[in-house]
């Protein structure tokens, strides 16, 4: 019988993900399952209604990414709806962000389309399984996690207060904020999610899902149109593929801003032969200064992102000219099947589309995802994005699967534990664990480090002379590290993140 490693978000999205394998899945089937329940289970955090990426290394194949990111919408309507149906807010959250939610930030979801292409190509349950947990915990109750609490208590009276329906689903029968621990029933989800099980994905576009997201849309100022939903595609593409160590690593390729970052980095402290403090920061600060110049403003990020790569392989990273919310989850099943799904609703649109449960993204209200402009890139565009889902094979038969959520944290985060892990051999738990330091770099603003608490890291910021911003241990900024893997001998395991919560099984 087959058995599976997962890596997820909580208890029971490691449930669903060990059903699925259970009822005949392997670990494409059980990634999704978990991403599901996550995608159900942690509101606020994420959204089935955002974008995802799904990187998937057959057992007797190439590996391949599945491109599921959001797009821009808008297609058919007059110039003068564009840069309307914001709101703008401010929040605690990461030491103060600005983002802009309302109807106006809402872009073309792609999470379903990649979750139904990826079960299409590489499943072997059925789809209605994928959904199943995720049902069952929307229709009978689940008990809301530390994670989600939280952003909820920062973000409940503005971005998820402005939407009558969003906000009598996320607080208490008193009207008080929700807590961890409290139990929360969403049958209007469950009810959406059992008419795409039944079916199929194509429902959430096509479908009468499809249908109430645009008539809301156009109801209340937004940009998706019925258009834009019937020409979304999720999109197949060619991973990038470097060597760490003894691992030949696949990740997320452009227009993903994610994937390419991470590869350059990575790449950079394997040329090095070190992965000392010093190292980590100086790569992170030349890497995201040129992101910040150049991929932030691009207008062609698939053409960017490749000129990147071919730079760095002709002059290394001294040759570069410098001037929201997520869930992951990990998947290795016994066969050697590796699946990893970074997925992300942003911040929250704070809208709920009515009558479904379904709380839609503000990827085109997330600035650091739309630095030429709100509303500025033409409709179909893909926005970019920080999600980097890798998977991984050495030649002793080896197999990996690992991302995290976090931002513009991701890449820092997946470079630091990858390096440890690949190139320094320490136990993945451990590489996790470890403290995380990342180089934030905005244009117009002073580029400075964040880091966990730590007397080396805080010696080696202050000799580069860099202004630091100290975090306590295992902070949630800093992303949550999801890693499944088989060994060579084939014994399976998983690995998750004190940062976030988290939660791993193997069956």
């Amino acid at each position: 019988m087959r058995r599976v490693a997962i890596a997820a978000t909580g208890p029971v999205a490691v449930d669903a993900a060990l059903g699925a394998v259970r009822a005949g899945g392997n670990a494409v089937d059980a990634a999704l399952a978990a991403i599901m329940v996550a995608m159900t289970t942690e509101p606020g955090i994420v959204s089935p209604m955002g974008g995802a990426f799904i990187s998937i290394w057959p057992v007797d194949g190439e590996p391949e990414v599945i491109d599921g990111n959001v797009e821009m919408p808008g297609r058919g309507l007059p110039e003068d709806t564009f840069g309307g149906g914001l709101l703008e807010f401010s929040i605690t959250y990461g030491g103060g962000i600005t983002v802009y939610a309302g109807p106006g930030s809402v872009a073309i979801p792609g999470a379903f389309a990649a979750m139904g292409l990826a079960h299409e190509r590489h499943g072997a349950g059925e789809w209605s399984r994928v959904l199943h947990d995720a049902i069952k915990a929307a229709r009978t109750g689940f008990h809301v996690g530390a994670a989600a609490a939280s952003y909820l208590a920062l973000a409940g009276d503005t971005i998820f207060g402005w939407d009558d329906e969003t906000r009598t689903a996320l607080t208490t029968r008193h009207g008080g904020p929700l807590a961890a621990g409290d139990r929360l029933v969403s049958p209007d989800l469950a009810d959406s999610l059992t008419v795409l099980a039944e079916k199929g994905w194509r429902d959430a576009y096509t479908g009468e899902i499809g249908r109430a997201l645009a008539a809301d849309s156009r109801a209340r100022g937004g940009l998706i149109t019925e258009e834009d939903l019937a020409a979304y595609e999720a999109v197949v593409r060619k991973p990038l593929r470097m060597s760490v160590g003894d691992w030949d690593l696949a990740t997320n390729p452009p227009p993903s801003v994610g994937g390419p970052m991470l590869a350059v980095m990575l790449g950079e402290l394997v040329a090095r032969g070190g992965t000392d403090w010093r190292d980590v920061i100086e790569v992170q600060k030349h890497v995201l200064t040129y992101r910040s110049d150049v991929h932030d403003f691009s207008q062609n990020l698939e053409e960017d992102g490749y000129r990147l790569l071919e730079d760095v392989r002709a002059k290394g990273i001294a040759g570069l000219t410098t001037s929201s919310s997520t869930a992951h989850v990990s998947a290795v099943d016994s066969d050697g099947l590796a699946c990893a799904i970074t997925a992300s609703s942003g911040y929250g649109a704070g809208a709920t589309i009515p009558g479904t449960g379904l709380m839609l993204n503000n990827c085109l209200g997330e600035p650091e995802l739309n630095r030429l402009g709100l509303h500025a890139l033409a409709p179909g565009t893909r926005l970019a994005s920080n999600m980097a889902p890798s998977v991984a094979r050495a030649p002793d038969g080896r197999v990996m699967a690992i991302g995290t959520p976090g931002a513009d944290r991701i890449t820092t985060a997946l470079m630091q534990v990858l390096a440890r892990h690949c190139l320094l051999d320490v136990d993945m738990g451990e590489a996790i664990s470890r403290p995380r330091a990342h180089v934030r770099v905005v244009r117009g603003e002073p580029t400075r480090v964040d880091y966990e608490r730590d007397a080396e890291i805080a010696a080696v910021v202050t000799a580069l002379g860099m202004p630091g911003l100290e975090h306590e241990p295992h902070s949630m900024y800093f992303g949550g590290v999801g890693a499944a893997s088989r060994s060579a001998s084939g014994v399976l395991s998983a690995a998750g993140d004190p940062r976030r919560e988290a939660a791993t099984g193997v069956a």
